[in-house]
């Protein structure tokens, strides 16, 4: 598969991502991927992704935006703004294994959104169990019925908090077989 050839996994900031995250998701793809990981030149979110009714931005299509801007290996890209897809109030991320483009949404990990008080640990946590598991449906993982597994789908903080950032036992064989 392609993703076995790809070289580099690239972080791109989509807007401003302070730059301690994007530094501590970096360490951490490139040890559990085991690729060279950059962090590229931040990009603005195109404005035909945005849903102004819905006051958030259509994740399949920003995921397109990313790939036509041909990077030479899997992207990810980080935003903080809320995301969706059809059918969905709200996604944290999404990825498409074909374009080897993933996307994650900071914007739900955060504590002050649900009116808490700010937690940068809670906030490094849960964004990297979420950049974990959208690179892992890069790998062509899908959904993991184990609730500790970090490829379990969360739909809520909660669920995230939850789940580990290892891939169960399942999980570690499919992708290490890829």
């Amino acid at each position: 598969m392609w993703f076995q050839e790809a070289e580099r996994i690239f972080i791109l900031p989509v807007a401003k991502i302070q730059w301690w995250l994007l530094s501590e998701i970096k360490g951490n793809l490139r040890e559990v991927f085991g690729k060279e990981t950059v962090i590229a030149d931040e990009m603005s979110p195109p404005v035909d992704v945005l849903n102004r009714d819905r006051g958030q931005i259509y994740s399949t299509g920003l995921i397109e935006a990313i790939a036509n801007r041909n990077y030479n290996g899997m992207v990810l890209g980080i935003i903080d703004f809320d995301l969706f897809v059809p059918g969905l109030n709200f996604v944290f991320g999404e990825a498409d294994p074909a374009e080897g483009v993933a996307v994650v949404s900071i914007t739900r990990l955060k504590e002050e959104f649900y009116g808490r008080e700010t937690d940068q640990e809670l906030l490094l946590q849960r964004t990297l169990k979420e950049t974990i598991h959208e690179m892992g449906h890069l790998y062509s993982l899908k959904h993991c019925p184990d609730p500790r597994c970090v490829m379990h789908f969360s739909n809520s903080d909660e669920e995230t908090d939850r789940k580990s950032k290892e891939f169960c036992p399942v999980c570690i064989k499919i992708f290490r077989n890829l």
